[in-house]
């Protein structure tokens, strides 16, 4: 019986050799921004019960959500909506087919930073304007 040693298999890349790049920050981030606003949709649900149907209750989610905590909560909430919209966009502009040399896809991936900020921060403004707290 003649045995060989075994022949060398290819090793598939690991995160070790992976340079971190904003193209892959903009894809983690996407993914995490799906479970926050999973989570702050049943956070809105609750807010919508108290409305419904227990004015103590929502005097009291309203109260919260004007305390530094819930400002920290709403706001982030607001950011990964908006995050996971412009995201979205980016991925519909992929679908036409656009947008994948890499120059491209760097430059949309900080566009999608610096707009979810900006947008998130028009919207954070107006929500608490109209509460009367800015």
């Amino acid at each position: 019986m003649v045995t060989s040693a075994p022949s060398p298999r290819p090793v598939s890349p690991h995160l070790q050799i992976w340079r971190f790049t904003v193209t892959m920050a903009a894809s983690i981030t996407h993914r995490g921004t799906g479970m926050v606003l999973y989570g702050g949709s049943i956070l809105i649900a609750v807010w919508l019960y108290a409305l419904a149907f227990s004015p103590a209750l929502y005097e009291s989610a309203a109260g919260f959500v004007r305390s530094p905590l819930g400002f920290i909560i709403v706001a982030g909430y607001v950011w990964a909506m908006s995050f996971h919209l412009m995201n979205g966009l980016r991925h519909l502009y992929w679908d036409y087919g656009r947008g994948f040399a890499v120059k491209t896809a760097i430059m949309t991936a900080w566009l999608v930073y610096i707009a979810s900020a900006i947008l998130a921060a028009i919207v954070l403004w107006f929500g608490y304007s109209a509460m009367g707290g800015a």
